[in-house]
């Protein structure tokens, strides 16, 4: 993929959480603690996954590099979320970012159609965002 799309693409990404975090900081009162430990893995392994897949992608020499930013993208992603309910999920959250952060630029690097991984990932991505924001609603 060209880097005009990937830069795009992460420009989205960020978007989508920061206007995703705001919404569930306002409704954080509704959320249970099971919930709210789903949220956190889930913001914060996607976060690290597309991050990491995306700048890889981008940067396809600098593994170590890359791989240091995904697991701190992911580690305060899910930390940042997991904050936003009680510190169980704060852990949660830190945790599974980190496991996914130092995994995604392994999965990058060794991908044969990259683009078609992009779009599955960020699918994926909307598709959860979607499903959470229905749990929320139902809780």
């Amino acid at each position: 993929m060209e880097m005009f799309t990937l830069s795009c693409l992460i420009c989205l990404d960020i978007f989508l959480y920061v206007g995703f975090f705001i919404y569930l900081s306002r409704k954080r009162k509704l959320i249970g603690i099971q919930l709210g430990m789903n949220i956190s893995q889930v913001m914060g392994g996607i976060a690290a996954l597309l991050s990491g897949i995306v700048l890889i992608l981008a940067f396809p020499f600098h593994f170590t590099l890359i791989t240091i930013v995904s697991t701190m993208i992911g580690v305060f992603t899910g930390a940042l979320f997991g904050l936003l309910f009680d510190y169980q999920t704060f852990m949660t959250g830190l945790t599974n970012g980190m496991m996914v952060g130092l995994m995604a630029p392994m999965i990058g690097s060794v991908l044969d159609i990259p683009g078609q991984i992009i779009w599955l990932v960020h699918g994926l991505f909307f598709a959860c965002l979607i499903l959470v924001m229905i749990s929320i609603q139902r809780s």
